[in-house]
């Protein structure tokens, strides 16, 4: 996964470990959003991937900050917001997040091809206008 890691992490503009951390939360997120089918097969398809998601995707659990709770308490668990918030939390900026997620989803093309990914990211609501 390293060289994965290091290639989202040279075109987003940030730390490898950093971004090993941010798209283990971004997979893990869309793991929970997503229909299992193309999310599992797209996770699948990266190499290390799923690796990534076992370690990161119990972020979403902690805290995420005023907003998060805020978020909680009115329904769900606050979706894309929720993950920004945590992302920014782990401190990322909003830019670099829409970079971050910009080149995982270009990854997973290379990896899972368009199909695949095309029917994750439209079945979460909201997402296609950061990418």
């Amino acid at each position: 996964m390293n060289e994965v890691i290091d290639q989202i992490a040279t075109k987003a503009g940030i730390a490898p470990d950093l971004a090993e951390k941010a798209v283990g939360m971004i997979l893990g997120f869309l793991q929970r959003e997503a229909p299992d089918g193309p999310v599992t097969k797209m996770i699948e398809s990266i190499p290390g991937a799923s690796d990534l998601v076992a370690q990161y995707n119990g972020e979403e659990t902690s805290g995420g900050g005023l907003l998060g709770g805020l978020l909680s308490a009115v329904g769900g668990g606050g979706g894309l917001m929720a993950l920004g918030q945590q992302l920014m939390s782990s401190g990322l900026s909003m830019g670099e997040i829409t970079s971050l997620a910009k080149e995982t989803i270009a990854t997973a093309r290379q990896h899972a091809g368009d199909e695949v990914v095309d029917q994750v990211v439209n079945s979460v609501p909201g997402l296609h206008q950061f990418l």
